[in-house]
Order: structure tokens, then C-alpha cells, then sequence
């Protein structure tokens, strides 16, 4: 299987499972305080991910992956702050006072922002099939989002989802960064930690503590919607990069729109159709992408977890199996070839 269609695999997995914590979270939001919930949401994540990681590391089953570095912390670091702590907080309350099908349609602005982060601030390569895929993405979510009886206003409830959208974007590129290192570890940190932050702020917010099933219920949710995803999600960012995974992610939303309309019952009006049919053609454009040119490789030196392909050609001391998947510290010389590609570790090169 090529590197881009296990990139596609993973992203539009972890696209699945976030698409379909929306929905279970509305849920949890009638019942739980939505600051709370957030935190809960995530310390679940954390909890779950840090537990099964403990248990690879003592049946001795950790694998291949490297681990991360102390030059990687401001990246995570920035990664939790504004895609663990802030994102979350805005997407429950956006859904405590909004439906699940809008919300979970609006989602689609994470791709959005995503892209436009990556191409304007971090210098990742585009053409303009991708630019007309998430323009009409857009288009979709305004659709979806204006409020008619209100001239020149938006919904209040959709510009909540679109600043925890704007949020996850920027926690996208930040975590693309990073991405070489254990998708495990990455995880679990940034779930403990903006967890543990966002249910010690919501109670100082005398948030009212729910019933331990609502616990339980978040726990759940968070550990496969966000803890999974996110795991999913760092590995298709090293393969694909961030504005292409970002567009393979923004199938989430289909899942959740239409997990909230069988599940809660939640209406589905034309608009809803309407924007629906625009964001699965944006989408589309970004599947349907083929990226194929010579290029330059410049020397590199970093770590992840790899095996021996054409861009991994280097000694090893005796008795490391070059041909299973390793991680060490190497270095890539120049090389000049033509092959298709994404923006991986090895192509985040100019156009």
C-alpha cells in the first residue's frame, strides 16, 4: 500500500471517530457543564492513551516509534494550549446551545483553517484543485452557519464551533511539527494535560460535578473521539502534512451530521442538504488530488520511526534489522528524483 493511500486510510479513520463524538457529546452536554465536559473529554483521552501505553511498555510491545525531543516541547506545548484547552471549551459550548447536525457540518472549518494556516504561515504546498476544494468547503459552512431572521449577524452557537475550528487549525500545524515522534505519547500528554487543566478551571468555576455515568459516558467518548483520533490523525499528518490531512478529516462532519439526525432525531433542513452536497464536493476535490514532480531533497538530519525505502538509505551498527520499522537518529544527503508525493517528513519543500 503507498504512503498517500495509508495517509488517506488514517486520516479518514480518525476522521470517523471525531465525527462521531459530536453527536455523543451533545448528549453528555445536557448534562454536564460544558467547561467540565471539555476537560473530562480530554482526561479521558489522556487516561486511556497513557494506560495502554503502560501496558505496551511492560508486555515490552512499545514498537518503533521515536520518542520526543526537548527542541519538540514549545511545539506541543503551543499544541495543547490552544488545540486542548481553548478548542474544546468553545466546541462545548457551541453544542450545549446549538444542534448536533449544525455543529457537526461547521466542523468542516477545521479543514478550512487548516489549510490557509499551512499555506500562508507555514509554507506547505498547494495547487489550486486543493484552493477550489476548500473554498467550496467554505462556502458550505456559511451556508449552513448565516442566520437568516438576523441581517448581517451570525448564529451565536456557529461562531462558537468556528473559533474551536480556528483553534484545532493552529494545534493541526503546531502538531505537524512533532509529528516524527510517538503518536502514542503525543496523545496522552496532550490529553492529561489539557484535561487536567480545563477540569481544574472549570471547577474553580463551581461547575456542579455530574453523575459518575456522565463520567464514565466522557471518559469513553473522549478516549476513542479525541484520544484515537488524535493517534490516527499525528500519523497521517507525517504522511500526508497538514493541509492534506486537514482535507481528508473534514469527512468527520458527514459522519457526525448524520449520527445526530438518526440518533438525537435532529431535523435536516435544506440548508443543512444544501451545504452538505457542497462540502462532500470540496472534499472530493482534495481525494481526488495526484501530486507528481521532480524535486529536491536538501540534507536533513532528524528521527522516526521508518525502514529502508528510497529515501532511507543508511548504515546501521551490527545487528539492527534494517528491513523492520526502527527509529534513530540519521541523515538524509541531497537527492534529486520525480515520484508522486504529499508534504511528508521528507517533501515540505518550495513549488
Amino acid at each position: 500500500m503507498s504512503l498517500s493511500r495509508s495517509g488517506s486510510g488514517l486520516a479518514l479513520a480518525a476522521a470517523a471517530l471525531f465525527g462521531l463524538s459530536a453527536p455523543a457529546a451533545k448528549v453528555l452536554a445536557g448534562t454536564v457543564d460544558p467547561w467540565l465536559l471539555a476537560g473530562l473529554l480530554y482526561l479521558g483521552s489522556g487516561i486511556g492513551l497513557g494506560l495502554y501505553r503502560l501496558t505496551q511498555r511492560l508486555l515490552g510491545r512499545l514498537g518503533s516509534e521515536a520518542p520526543l525531543r526537548r527542541q519538540d516541547l514549545p511545539w506541543l506545548g503551543g499544541a495543547i494550549a490552544v488545540g486542548g484547552i481553548i478548542g474544546p471549551v468553545l466546541l462545548m459550548y457551541g453544542l450545549a446551545a446549538g444542534t448536533a447536525v449544525q455543529s457537526s457540518l461547521l466542523l468542516n472549518l477545521e479543514g478550512v483553517f487548516t489549510a490557509l494556516l499551512a499555506w500562508s504561515f507555514f509554507r506547505e504546498s498547494f495547487d489550486s484543485r486543493i484552493a477550489i476544494g476548500m473554498a467550496i468547503i467554505a462556502g458550505g459552512a456559511a451556508i449552513l452557519s448565516w442566520k437568516p431572521s438576523e441581517a448581517l449577524a451570525l448564529d451565536g452557537p456557529a461562531l462558537l464551533v468556528t473559533g474551536a475550528c480556528l483553534a484545532w487549525a493552529l494545534d493541526n500545524n503546531l502538531t505537524r511539527r512533532v509529528s516524527g515522534g510517538d503518536p502514542l505519547q503525543i496523545a496522552a500528554l496532550k490529553g492529561l494535560a489539557a484535561g487536567s487543566i480545563n477540569v481544574l478551571l472549570a471547577m474553580g468555576q463551581q461547575a456542579p460535578w455530574p453523575a459518575s455515568p456522565a463520567i464514565l459516558g466522557a471518559g469513553v467518548v473522549g478516549f476513542l473521539g479525541y484520544g484515537t483520533s488524535l493517534v490516527l490523525f499525528v500519523l497521517a499528518l507525517r504522511l500526508l502534512g497538514a493541509a492534506r490531512t486537514g482535507a481528508y478529516f473534514s469527512t468527520a462532519p458527514f459522519v457526525g451530521a448524520i449520527a445526530g439526525a438518526l440518533v438525537l432525531h435532529e431535523p435536516l433542513t435544506w440548508r443543512t442538504f444544501l451545504a452538505g452536497v457542497l462540502m462532500a464536493t470540496g472534499v472530493w476535490l482534495h481525494l481526488t488530488e495526484r501530486h507528481d514532480h521532480e524535486h529536491d531533497h536538501e540534507a536533513l538530519e532528524h528521527t522516526h520511526a521508518h525502514v529502508h525505502d528510497e529515501h532511507h538509505q543508511h548504515p546501521h551498527a551490527p545487528g539492527t534489522p534494517p528491513g523492520a520499522p526502527h527509529s534513530h537518529v540519521h541523515r538524509h544527503e541531497p537527492l534529486r528524483h520525480s515520484h508522486p508525493h504529499f508534504p511528508d517528513l521528507h517533501h515540505r519543500h518550495h513549488h
